[in-house]
């Protein structure tokens, strides 16, 4: 039999073997370069309450020496410090960390808002270039007024209740997770 009528019958199969074992590689490689060190921020036990800090990224803490937020890029974790660029804590110094930034509840939120106020932006320029089209001048109606007021309003109400900032208590709690993988 002819190897290469096979391979005329089947020419996505050698494709196909090579591109498997290629992503095999990928996963397996990938999976050896998972951080093995974070600052874990645990608020009860949901996995969406919880926040992690790897060594790289940017961290604002309020500490018991200093009694403001201070900006620092966490460089190494151990079993008892946090070695920042600037200083070195210990867990039981961080009396707050502002979460702004991190908290993926905090772009939803935002999204919203944005969603709210465009909403109703948009619905007072409709009836503003409707309005003008029909009649020839600037008129809106009370209805749209009102809805547009309404819409832009909540878009204001919901931008405080983002999560700011993630304090230190019994229920709140902050934990050095260091992973050996072999």
């Amino acid at each position: 039999m002819d190897c290469r009528g096979s391979q005329r019958r089947f020419p996505y199969l050698t494709l196909g073997i090579t591109f498997l074992a290629t992503m095999l590689f990928a996963v397996n490689s990938m999976a050896q370069d998972l951080p093995k060190e974070f600052l874990l921020l645990k608020r009860g036990s949901q996995q969406k309450s919880q926040l992690r800090y790897y060594p790289g990224e940017y961290i604002t803490y309020k500490s018991k020496k200093l009694g403001y937020f201070v900006t620092d890029r966490i460089v190494d974790l151990d079993t008892e410090f946090i070695y920042l660029s600037e200083n070195i804590l210990k867990p039981s110094d961080i009396l707050a960390i502002d979460v702004r930034e991190k908290d993926p509840r905090n772009r939803t939120l935002s999204n919203l808002t944005r969603l709210f106020w465009g909403a109703g932006v948009m619905i007072l320029a409709l009836e503003a270039v409707n309005s003008l089209y029909q009649q020839e001048q600037v008129q809106i109606s009370s209805g749209v007024a009102t809805t547009s007021a309404l819409l832009v309003g909540t878009g204001l109400a919901l931008r405080p209740l983002r999560y700011k900032i993630f304090t230190l208590s019994d229920k709140n709690r902050l934990q050095l997770v260091l992973l050996e993988i072999e």
